[in-house]
């Protein structure tokens, strides 16, 4: 059987714009006419297939759609205006009052205080578990559990979740296995391993240029329609929408997603390696003597390597914050949240991404005070990089 390539996949799509642009034509519409008042209520009661208002969708936004699906091999897609728009929308959508989720407790610090703090307002009840003790999942299951959530590489462990054991729990008692690929698109395809729903934050990688926020949700036909439905589809009732206009410049960044992938890879485990040789404590799962590679390298697809994600142990949060500000001062890259850029940037953890998770919690899920994240830039000199990072450990005491 032939390997699944996602960017072989997503290169199959060819653009069918009646105006034969190359590029989709930016639909700058908020609304759209009909031929008939007939042709109009047949799309309102289901019964015929057309745009009608951008809120529901577009011809750029859906192109978007089947462009990400193709790359997750997923039947559909739908887009939104942020990452946790797409994981607050599926969410709800599966969930009514008095349901149960499971979900990782190392999760972007959004997601982990939206399911800590405001689904308690429609009575929704969380156990957060460590989604890689499968003993722990399978204990924490109850009969009214309708999803697991979890992250492909969790942030900022970067450990790795058993997506295809995960399933089998799933599916064992009724539930949907909801998972967020945001940090490892192309190295994983979720849905071989058993997923739903696939959600992403197009802000990061996928993008790729921090000049704009968007979200994915991916799945099979029914599920993107219900979610559509004009009469109780949540996304559209509440109105996630992604404006057209960055639905297009996603669209193109697509396509050099698979390059830019294996060059962030290739900086990150340059770096793991001259971490481990200087005895930094370093989490990358591209390191043969990493807890998560063997798993990680069983279920990834094949050339795009590990991700561009690395954390360090910095021991003390004074310590990480006087190496980050210095970092910054030298030109390596940005004191800041977020990932997935032609940059390096960094931050620590615990005080910035994680910070939604309380302090006397943070030690318990592994996010330790000198955690430090590195979002790998596109560098193309990576030892001038590492000369640079290397400079800055001595100048602060954690190289001798």
């Amino acid at each position: 059987m032939k390997k699944f390539n996602p960017s072989t996949a997503l290169f199959s799509i060819q653009n069918t714009d009646k105006f034969r642009g190359v590029n989709v034509s930016i639909s700058d519409s908020a609304t759209f006419y009909f031929s008939s008042a007939q042709e109009m209520e047949a799309t309102f009661n289901g019964e015929y297939e057309a745009f009608l208002y951008s809120r529901h969708s577009n011809s750029t936004n859906a192109a978007l759609g089947k462009a990400l699906a193709a790359m997750e091999d997923t039947e559909a897609g739908t887009v939104t205006g942020s990452g946790m728009a797409a994981i607050t929308t599926i969410l709800l959508h599966f969930c009514n009052s008095g349901d149960h989720i499971i979900s990782s407790n190392t999760v972007y610090g959004g997601s982990f205080a939206f399911l800590k703090n405001w689904v308690k307002k429609v009575n929704i009840e969380v156990t957060f578990v460590d989604i890689t003790n499968l003993e722990h999942v399978k204990a924490a299951m109850k009969s009214n559990t309708k999803v697991i959530y979890t992250e492909t590489m969790a942030n900022p462990s970067l450990n790795i979740a058993n997506l295809k054991e995960l399933s089998v729990i799933a599916h064992s008692n009724n539930a949907k296995l909801i998972v967020d690929n945001t940090f490892t698109p192309m190295i994983f395809t979720p849905k071989h391993h058993g997923a739903d729903v696939v959600v992403y934050s197009l802000t990061k990688f996928v993008n790729g240029k921090n000049d704009m926020v968007g979200g994915a949700i991916l799945g099979d036909k029914n599920l993107i329609n219900d979610l559509l439905d004009l009469n109780h589809g949540t996304a559209m009732l509440l109105g996630p929408v992604m404006d057209s206009i960055r639905a297009s410049m996603v669209l193109k960044n697509l396509y050099t997603l698979h390059i830019r992938m294996k060059q962030h890879s290739k900086n990150a485990i340059f770096l793991a390696k001259k971490f481990i040789e200087k005895g930094i404590k370093v989490t990358y799962p591209g390191l043969e003597t990493d807890k998560n590679y063997k798993l990680m390298t069983s279920m990834m697809n094949d050339q795009f390597g590990y991700g561009g994600m690395i954390a360090i142990d910095l021991e003390t949060y004074e310590q990480s914050a006087e190496f980050l500000k210095r970092l910054q001062e030298k030109g390596v890259g940005y004191l800041a949240v977020s990932l997935g850029y032609f940059k390096t940037l960094f931050s620590n953890s615990g005080h910035s991404t994680s910070s939604e998770v309380p302090k006397e919690e943070q030690e318990k899920y592994g996010i330790r005070p000198g955690l430090t994240r590195f979002s790998m830039g596109l560098d193309d000199d990576i030892e001038h990089t590492w000369g640079l990072i290397e400079e800055t450990l001595k100048e602060i005491g954690a190289l001798k």
